[in-house]
């Protein structure tokens, strides 16, 4: 059973934000001439990274609901110019919508079980998937999702 993380996506108002924000990284990363791969840093690196790189996801919370994820292809170790130990997410560019689950704002990331994953945009619910972001947003707000 995978292992995997969850990350507040800060800056982010929508699915469709984070999406131009690879595009843009992406592009960014050809230009200088560097492979175009996506990755996220953080400080922390996690212990149990053969558990997340065995089919382990990042699920990003937006507006304080998980929206979507991102698959965990390799977890990258290095040390920054400041001496500081940090790791690289690296991960499949490709955004999988999920169903949606409130999470209160945390710092940093955490580990999620599978069993406390939600699944992904339809595979379970009919409807959801067709309401617009801005709809969805609101009934969120309201707790009716």
């Amino acid at each position: 059973m995978a292992l995997h993380l969850i990350k507040l996506c800060v800056g982010c108002a929508a699915i469709e934000d984070l999406a131009a924000w690879i595009d843009f990284r992406l592009e960014e990363r050809r230009s200088a001439g560097l492979s175009p791969e996506q990755f996220h840093t953080t400080r922390m690196v996690p212990k149990r990274i053969e558990e997340l790189l065995d089919g382990g996801s990042l699920y990003w919370v937006i507006k304080g609901n998980i929206q979507c994820r991102q698959r965990l292809t390799d977890i990258r170790t290095f040390t920054d110019d400041q001496g500081i130990s940090r790791c690289h997410l690296v991960l499949e560019p490709r955004i999988i919508p999920t169903e949606w689950q409130p999470r209160r704002a945390f710092q940093g990331w955490r580990y999620l079980t599978s069993d406390d994953a939600p699944i992904d945009e339809g595979q379970g619910k009919a409807g959801r998937a067709k309401l617009p972001p801005e709809l969805r947003n609101e009934l969120a707000s309201l707790g009716l999702l």
